[in-house]
């Protein structure tokens, strides 16, 4: 149910729901972080308690290995508030600041391009300088850098960015729903299977005159891209008849175009109509690698449920294990 009424009032807080499930998957880039910590200072100790305890040039020193990892693979996500990953330079840039500061890129980061240019050191030494001493200077305000306080400013930075990105509802949507699936192979695998990298494209991408809302790059790791997962999104208020063939026909010159000019790559498509064509349903699905098919209007649209996600996890699953291919099929 995506009401929650109370005298006859609805007060349902349906965006949270998303907020949340966005902000649990970036705890393997928290305890990636505190990994990091440990492995640069020989130390067993939790991230919590580093925190709270290092000194300045130690965090500083911590906080450059970070940064430094930026080649390695199998790296864990950060990202926005409508699910685009970050680069990895960006990610433990936005993590720490969201630790410690309010508004990192529109107030800390022009104070950073000034330490830069006054005293010449490189803009990852001017932002693990300045971030350590914030950390150490307000930490005791702070108390906590466990995860589950941070999880909650994650939950409030994701909001703020959300409001700011107009215009990607439904895509935040899909994007969370993949970025979970990538995140629960990562949590229990470490890596991301047969593929060094994954990002999540931050823009929809063209093929021809058509366009995907979402996409997956699936990258080697020299970062060259190998596969990738493409999304098209398509929503209708109108149900069934004639619409249904024509917004069918919409979808299969969308994807016809990705199987002529991207044979490598996966197609999944996300459809959320009320009352939809079994018959064309099942055109589609022929089609495509995988196919998400919600029967509400698109108002009513504000999570993958359970079965769904459990669903595109698998996929997701076979994708980075290597146990499937995208189809071959006559365009």
């Amino acid at each position: 149910m995506n009401t929650l009424i109370v005298h006859g009032v609805d007060i349902a807080h349906s965006r949270l729901v998303d907020l949340t499930r966005l902000a649990d998957q970036a705890e393997p880039f928290y305890h990636w972080v505190e990994l990091t910590f440990r492995r640069t200072l020989h130390s067993q100790i939790s991230l919590e308690s580093l925190l709270q305890t290092l000194s300045r040039d130690q965090i500083e020193k911590c906080i450059i290995a970070c940064y430094a990892a930026a080649d390695e693979p199998n790296l864990p996500l950060l990202f926005d508030g409508v699910g685009r990953s970050y680069s990895h330079a960006k990610a433990c840039y936005y993590f720490f600041a969201w630790l410690i500061r309010d508004a990192p890129q529109q107030r800390l980061a022009p104070m950073i391009q000034r330490m830069v240019r006054v005293s010449g050191v490189t803009k990852a030494q001017a932002e693990a300088r300045a971030l350590a001493t914030l950390i150490v200077r307000y930490r005791l305000n702070v108390r906590t850098f466990g995860w589950d306080a941070i999880r909650e400013v994650i939950i409030d930075r994701l909001e703020g960015s959300r409001r700011s990105i107009k215009g990607h509802e439904k895509e935040s949507i899909v994007r969370t729903a993949l970025l979970a699936a990538i995140q629960a192979y990562f949590t229990e695998h470490d890596n991301y299977g047969i593929y060094a990298k994954v990002m999540i494209a931050e823009n929809q991408v063209m093929i021809g005159n058509e366009s995907f809302d979402v996409s997956v790059n699936l990258m080697d790791k020299d970062g060259k891209r190998v596969s990738r997962i493409l999304v098209p999104i398509k929503t209708r208020e109108t149900e069934g008849g004639g619409h249904s063939h024509l917004f069918t026909r919409d979808i299969m010159s969308a994807l016809g175009a990705a199987r002529f000019d991207s044979p490598g790559d996966f197609l999944v498509a996300v459809i959320v109509a009320k009352n939809w064509s079994n018959r064309e349903t099942e055109t589609i699905r022929r089609f495509v690698d995988h196919l998400t098919v919600f029967d509400v209007s698109p108002n009513e649209f504000i999570e993958f449920g359970n079965t769904e996600q459990h669903r595109l996890d698998q996929f997701v699953e076979h994708v980075l294990n290597g146990r499937i291919e995208p189809k071959i099929v006559q365009v």
